[in-house]
This record gives structure tokens, C-alpha cells and sequence, in this order.
């Protein structure tokens, strides 16, 4: 993938189940950054807190015209079950990863990885902002430590979606 854009998304629920935080950071090809921040209606854990940043990011992308993204996100289970053939499926919430993989395939190339936590700590601050709470200490310093561009790496087993296929 050549110059795509970069998305890092994090989702946060208070208490897990509660109210949820979703935060994204887009990065456009030509380095401009963009940021959301929102706290949607009603409760959820935080895999679905972690599903809607996704959602939320990839509607903004392809609003903004993207049609290549690397989708980075330090949740497993997404990444796991968006990722992979044949990942048994969490049923309650179905309908989430359905939409998400609707989204993926409206792109024309896109790779979804895991990040380790400590690299998504921008994400991660924007979510708690949408909740009312600071970021944590280590999203801090993570921060500052994070390149313009993605060296995200794979999931160990799989997490990669391949330009044409969702699973």
C-alpha cells in the first residue's frame, strides 16, 4: 500500500459495561492530522466502545475521499475477529462487526493490525476525553513517542485484511 491513510482508534467504557468514549486518530497521506472524540448514547462494554471508534473512524475516512488505510487498534478481539477467516463469532455483538466489515470492504485496499497498547496512547486519551477523564499517564508519554506514520505490528496468528477480502 502506497501513501495510505493511518488510523489509530481506541474505545473506553466506565464502568466496563457503562458509558462509552470512542477516540481516532486519521493521519492523510500528507501527514495532516485529524482527531474524534465522541461519547455515544447509551452503555456498552469495551468491545463495543473499541468497535464504534473503528466504525466511526472508517465512516470519517470514507467521507474524506480515502480509498487506502491502515486501521490500527490495540484491542485483540476486533482485530481477531475482524482479521481472520473463520473466527467464531461474539454474538452479542453481531451486528457491530457486521457493520465494520461493511465498512472495511468500502475501501479499496485496507490492513487492519494490532498495535501494542503503549503506541496507541493518542487513541486511547481522546476516548477518555469523551468520558470527562485524563489520560493516562502512560498514553502521555506514549504520545510523544509515536512516529507521524505507523510501525504497527501484526497480531501473532493473523489480524491482517487483505486489499479485496474481509473476513
Amino acid at each position: 500500500m502506497q501513501n495510505p491513510w493511518s488510523v489509530f482508534t481506541d474505545g473506553s467504557a466506565l464502568p466496563n459495561p457503562g458509558r462509552m468514549g470512542l477516540g481516532a486518530v486519521l493521519m492523510a497521506p500528507d501527514g495532516a492530522q485529524h482527531t474524534l472524540s465522541q461519547m455515544p448514547p447509551g452503555t456498552g462494554c469495551n468491545n463495543e466502545a473499541e468497535l464504534r471508534a473503528l466504525s466511526l473512524a472508517l465512516q470519517d475516512l470514507k467521507a474524506r475521499g480515502a480509498t487506502d488505510v491502515l486501521a490500527c487498534s490495540d484491542n485483540s478481539v476486533l482485530v481477531d475477529q475482524l482479521g481472520r477467516t473463520g473466527a467464531l463469532p461474539i454474538a452479542r455483538l453481531a451486528a457491530l462487526f457486521e457493520e465494520a466489515r461493511m465498512l472495511l470492504t468500502s475501501f479499496e485496499r485496507i490492513s487492519l493490525v494490532w498495535v501494542p497498547r503503549h503506541r496507541n496512547g493518542e487513541a486511547d486519551a481522546l476516548a477518555r476525553a469523551a468520558l470527562g477523564m485524563a489520560p493516562k499517564r502512560d498514553a502521555k508519554r506514549a504520545k510523544g513517542r509515536r512516529s507521524a506514520r505507523p510501525q504497527a505490528r501484526q497480531q501473532p496468528g493473523g489480524g491482517s485484511v487483505e486489499p479485496g477480502h474481509v473476513a
